[in-house]
């Protein structure tokens, strides 16, 4: 007979059970460690945020999700191309151009509500218990720290868990952030996301057929084109607020339909299909935790930090950072030492990706910034900006970023995410 959590305290404690969360658990259970994954939702669910990148392949393959990715119906993705308002578009950056064709180079464009789903069943395969449809309300402190949760069943009954440490992989929520007052808005990436779905909408032919398309419209928004299975696409406009509700608009379908005629790529392409379903509308607002964690308290994915979604970073930074907080997690718990300085490094690598990512970001919103014009100048620039985009962030790229400042201003990293480590 299993255990009642409630009464057995737990090793790893995770909050939420999309991609960070269920990354986290697998590894903590594959160590053999007691973990729980609380969900608030019944998956699986839909969700947005369907594109991965090539550097994705090395979490996935660590969890043991290689062969059920290559087995699934999910597209395959081999490059990223830049459609300019006129509709003409870039060289595509094609991934196997640098790295090994049948491995990194290619990656896939995925159903959330699917892949979310696959990897909370390889979560629970190696060992992760999970709940469904509960709702962590509070965290639970001793002596200053995080021992577990108060959360709250469907039915309204109250429940509290302990563990030795609370991972915190609740998304863009970010449970833990926000309740401590650690979330911060980036300076400049304040976005809003409209979208929704077509079907048979126009499709590139060959190994082009699976790419991610990034449209531009004026002000420096873009439209975002993803093939999915079952003939189905992803599509959706990003851009400022006050730009998507000028002329007073306020209904997202009828935003998007407007939208669509500011891009001759985009507007040919779903001439061919039938939107189906909702329009959809969210703040893509970017956001950082000033602090990785806290004694007894460790955050993991968009619950650390969320980036605007234009490179398609999400999964790929979700998925590292659920495998590499399992390691540590792991490693602490083995040597009974789980003080918040022994986070630091995590939190200093996730943050150098990020800051990687952000900075190609604010170029990519700049109006005097193109990618063609950098590589013009410096053709060995190209490699440089595929590993970028490919998700192979965490590297020196100041010899990149020395050239892209002769053309735009680049931010400065943000002083954020070490651990809070308490006064003695």
């Amino acid at each position: 007979m299993t255990p009642n959590p409630q009464e057995t305290k737990l090793d790893a404690l995770v909050i939420g059970g999309g991609p960070a969360g269920s990354a986290a658990a697998a590894i903590l259970a594959e160590y053999g460690h007691r973990v729980l994954v609380l969900e608030r939702e019944k998956f699986p669910r839909y969700h947005i945020g369907e594109s991965l990148i090539p550097f994705t392949y090395q979490p996935l393959e660590r969890l043991g999700m290689i062969p059920r990715m290559k087995a699934s119906a999910f597209v395959k993705k081999y490059s990223v191309v830049f459609i300019s308002p006129s509709g003409r578009a870039s060289q595509p950056f094609y991934f196997f151009n640098r790295y090994d064709r049948d491995s990194v180079a290619q990656t896939w464009q995925v159903l959330r509500s699917e892949f979310d789903q696959m990897l909370l069943d390889n979560a629970m395969a190696r060992g992760a218990e999970v709940m469904e449809e509960i709702t962590v309300k509070e965290l639970l402190r001793e002596n200053g720290r995080v021992t577990g949760v108060r959360a709250q069943k469907q039915s309204g009954e109250s429940v509290e868990f302990r563990a030795a440490m609370t991972l915190d992989c609740s998304g863009k929520e970010a449970f833990a952030a926000v309740r401590h007052g650690w979330r911060t808005k980036d300076p400049y990436l304040n976005k809003v996301a409209v979208w929704t779905y077509y079907k048979g909408s126009k499709r590139e032919p060959g190994i082009d057929e699976g790419a991610t398309t990034v449209a531009y419209v004026p002000e420096k928004g873009w439209f975002w084109h993803i093939p999915q299975y079952n003939d189905m696409v992803s599509v959706g406009i990003v851009a400022g607020g006050k730009y998507l509700s000028r002329d007073g608009l306020r209904e997202p379908g009828a935003i998007f339909n407007r939208e669509i005629e500011q891009n001759a790529w985009i507007k040919e392409h779903l001439s061919f299909g039938k939107q189906v379903g909702p329009y959809f509308i969210t703040s893509e607002y970017t956001h950082h935790s000033r602090h990785c964690g806290s004694p007894g308290l460790l955050l993991v994915g968009d619950a650390f930090a969320f980036l605007d979604p234009v490179f398609s970073s999400g999964l790929m930074l979700a998925l590292k950072s659920g495998t590499l907080a399992g390691e540590e997690v792991h490693k602490g718990l083995l040597e009974g030492e789980l003080a918040p300085a022994r986070f630091a490094a995590y939190g200093r690598y996730m943050r150098e990706g990020v800051e990687n990512m952000r900075k190609l970001v604010y170029a990519f919103y700049n109006p005097d910034f193109s990618f063609k014009r950098v590589i013009e100048k410096y053709p060995e620039a190209a490699g440089e900006i595929t590993d970028c985009l490919s998700g192979d962030v965490n590297k020196d790229f100041t010899p990149l970023w020395t050239k892209i400042r002769e053309f735009v201003p680049l931010p400065d990293d943000l002083p954020v995410g070490d651990p809070l480590v308490p006064a003695d």
